[in-house]
């Protein structure tokens, strides 16, 4: 066990030459302590073993509001600064968790299916309809996972325009504070009015249970609402427009895919093991704990950079290379332990969805400018993502 000196720190690495892949610097199979931009201190933990281990470790809580946070929330006036979901934890946690598990099992989810069908189809007409050049990540990418995330809250047919625009401008960086403010002032009304009118979606889902329970929270309802469609949205979007250019960049693999050798699950199971899309999940140790030789005192910030440690030796053969006929493996893009992604089955059908009607409808599907020119945003999906057919 050690514990190195703070002096002379490398810094978290955060450039990527190329957009799939993790960012240049991290060394795979480590617990190593970093420098955050800001200047504090944080371990990085790339092994999976490691990384593992400490997702399902009660000595580590996942609140961004704590302030050893190495990824801290930004602070905004109002209620809903108490954790929802990805923060809460012990019984707070727990009670959210089960108002909300029943609408991401496999069953409602197989449910939904032909919905996501529906609206993925629907977004290729209207991008055949507009013909080539097109880009993928605002014609595609970006509205599926809203519409998605919209049917199931429930959120009224008409207003889906609303949610479609919602979800471009979170994507411009200027824009996205004043799209966050209106996207929260239109679910706080879109409550109020299920109250008095429900309907069938998740929202009124957790209405009635809050009426069962004899304790109505409309700010509490909102706030899940808001945490799931971001959560929901911004990690699904960004795998859609990565998942593709790197299918898109790997000739081999994609002659495979489009012969149909493997099958769609396995298939989107090693693109989300491969694709590092934010792929850093942040906690706070509140104990020490003792993990790769190395000593996390209490109150250290811990980043478990999951995009790197699916690519340890330690878990597959070969696990810098893509490949699609890979038998399903585990990884850890979903996360692990108490905080374990809530919409992975969500996530999981969307994508299948959505890269079996693209290769499938568009066959001759190409980039349209050099793969080295595009860039990524702040949640590490891609600006943009111009192709041609």
């Amino acid at each position: 066990m050690t514990e190195p000196a703070t002096g002379g720190l490398p810094g978290l690495p955060t450039v990527k030459s190329c957009p799939y892949l993790p960012a240049d610097g991290h060394g795979p199979g480590t617990v190593t302590k970093v420098r955050l931009p800001d200047g504090r201190q944080a371990w990085a933990v790339t092994g999976y073993a490691e990384g593992r281990a400490l997702l399902a470790d009660p000595r580590l809580t996942g609140d961004r509001a704590h302030p050893g946070s190495p990824l801290p929330l930004p602070f905004t006036p109002g209620p809903r600064t108490r954790p929802m979901l990805l923060g809460a934890e012990g019984q707070e946690h727990q009670r959210q968790r089960r108002a909300l598990i029943s609408a991401f099992t496999v069953r409602r989810v197989t449910a939904l299916r032909p919905r996501l069908e529906h609206l993925v189809h629907e977004r290729l007409d209207a991008l055949l309809a507009a013909g080539p050049p097109a880009d993928l990540v605002a014609g595609f990418a970006l509205p599926v996972p809203s519409l998605a995330i919209c049917e199931l809250l429930g959120v009224p047919y008409e207003d889906h325009a609303f949610f479609e625009r919602q979800a471009r401008l979170r994507h411009d960086a200027e824009q996205a504070p004043a799209a966050m403010a209106e996207l929260g002032r239109y679910l706080e009304d879109l409550v109020r009015a299920k109250q008095s009118a429900p309907g069938d979606g998740l929202i009124d889902a957790l209405l009635a249970h809050q009426a069962e329970q004899g304790a109505t929270d409309l700010d509490e309802v909102t706030g899940l609402a808001l945490v799931l469609l971001i959560a929901g949205h911004v990690t699904t979007s960004s795998m859609i427009s990565l998942g593709t250019l790197a299918l898109l960049e790997h000739p081999e693999q994609l002659a495979a895919v489009r012969d149909g050798t493997p099958a769609w699950p396995g298939v989107v199971e090693e693109l989300l093991r491969y694709v590092a899309g934010e792929g850093t999940l942040p906690r706070v140790a509140i104990e020490d704990v003792e993990i790769g030789g190395q000593l996390i005192r209490e109150g250290d910030g811990v980043l478990i950079v999951t995009s790197v440690a699916n690519r340890d030796e330690a878990l597959l053969d070969r696990p810098l290379e893509l490949d699609v006929r890979r038998p399903a493996g585990r990884h850890l893009t979903f996360g692990h332990g108490i905080h374990q992604c809530l919409g992975q089955n969500l996530a999981r059908a969307e994508l299948e969805t959505a890269f079996r009607a693209l290769f499938t409808r568009i066959p001759t599907l190409t980039l349209a400018a050099p793969a080295g020119e595009l860039t990524t945003t702040r949640g590490s999906g891609l600006e943009r993502l111009p192709v041609t057919w």
